[in-house]
């Protein structure tokens, strides 16, 4: 560490001495050279000539100091953030993964949206959340949702005792924030971190492809399959964490059976709530159904269709809030049917 940081001087050292040398010599110019005494026209504008180039070097040493410093801390907080919100597996368990996030806010890598998949031993598991807003503060949110995420998920049986957890590190996030942004406030209902909330859905995928979910406020996933897309459940979901306290029950929905060859679309507000010029919204379903319908579907090819449909629906702009989707596919080989059981049976979606 002691080593780092004196590197770091010596190169901050370096980048700022040179311009104080710089205007040394212009000074020594100025009191030493006898040119630069006199009054004349010739000794004026050579005089002049100099502390122009002098201050044109000044001007250009700091701001090539500046610009790469800035670039260094860009490509640490970006590294930060990518640890934060780490890159999905490619494969977890026969599922196939691909995912991406657009930021609201001008250079940053992630923003107010968070995902992750995580292979446990009840199943393949998977958060999608949306933080009330952007920056730095949902930045701090995400990763305490997140870090209690990947503990709960190996800890804990049940999808309910996992949201209660996730609701938990929340409620702590948002109270030391409180107390570290208005210490005299101490965190009172009325101060405005208290009305902060985040929109989680919950998803279990076991090994036989059924699916389990808990959703809290949060958009609901599209299954992919037959050339079609359709909302997976259309049942009432909790509202987010934050403002309220969770239900003393908290049943997961069963949502059928994600079968070999289907997948599943989860994406945050950001994609449906994306308007074009004429403030139109983009049509999510619509563009799902066509990207099912063209051709063979694979979690990067819905990814790319989608992403690129969004970024001509926006005409190419920064979108107004934060845009994360994930696409999963079942590619693990067809579980055998029981004896007696009829071919085409299966748990059905709500509807």
């Amino acid at each position: 560490m002691i080593r780092v940081t004196a590197g770091v001087s010596c190169k901050r050292l370096f980048s700022f001495g040179l311009p104080m040398v710089w205007g040394a010599l212009a000074v020594a110019y100025k009191l030493v050279c006898p040119l630069a005494q006199q009054n004349g026209l010739r000794a004026r504008i050579i005089t002049s000539a100099v502390f122009f180039a002098v201050g044109t070097g000044l001007i250009l040493q700091v701001r090539h100091a500046l610009m790469r410093e800035l670039r260094e801390i860009r490509e640490v907080a970006g590294a930060a953030q990518r640890v934060l919100l780490r890159p999905v597996p490619p494969r977890v368990e026969g599922l196939n993964l691909a995912a991406a996030q657009l930021s609201a806010d001008r250079g940053a890598v992630i923003g107010g949206d968070l995902y992750d998949v995580v292979a446990t031993e009840h199943g393949v598991r998977v958060v999608m959340g949306d933080v009330r807003g952007h920056g730095i503060a949902a930045i701090g949110t995400v990763a305490a949702v997140l870090g209690s995420f990947r503990e709960a998920v190996h800890d804990e049986a049940e999808l309910g005792c996992v949201l209660r957890r996730l609701e938990r590190a929340l409620g702590r996030h948002l109270r030391e924030r409180a107390r570290g942004e208005h210490p005299s406030v101490g965190g009172e209902p009325d101060h405005p971190v208290a009305e902060e909330f985040v929109t989680v859905l919950l998803l279990e995928i076991r090994p036989d492809g059924e699916m389990w979910v808990l959703n809290c406020g949060h958009p609901w996933p599209y299954l992919l399959g037959g050339a079609r897309a359709q909302p997976l459940t259309a049942a009432e979901p909790l509202p987010p964490l934050g403002p309220f306290p969770l239900p003393a029950e908290l049943p997961a929905v069963s949502c059928g059976q994600l079968l070999p060859g289907e997948s599943l679309f989860l994406h945050t507000d950001g994609v449906e709530d994306a308007r074009d010029g004429r403030g139109r919204f983009f049509p999510l379903a619509a563009v799902l159904a066509g990207a099912v319908a063209t051709g063979p579907v694979s979690p990067r090819s819905v990814l790319r269709a989608v992403l690129g449909a969004l970024l001509r629906h926006t005409g190419g702009r920064r979108p107004a809030d934060d845009v994360a989707v994930l696409v999963l596919r079942n590619d693990r080989r067809p579980v055998p049917l029981p004896p007696g059981e009829p071919v085409g049976h299966r748990a059905r979606r709500l509807t």
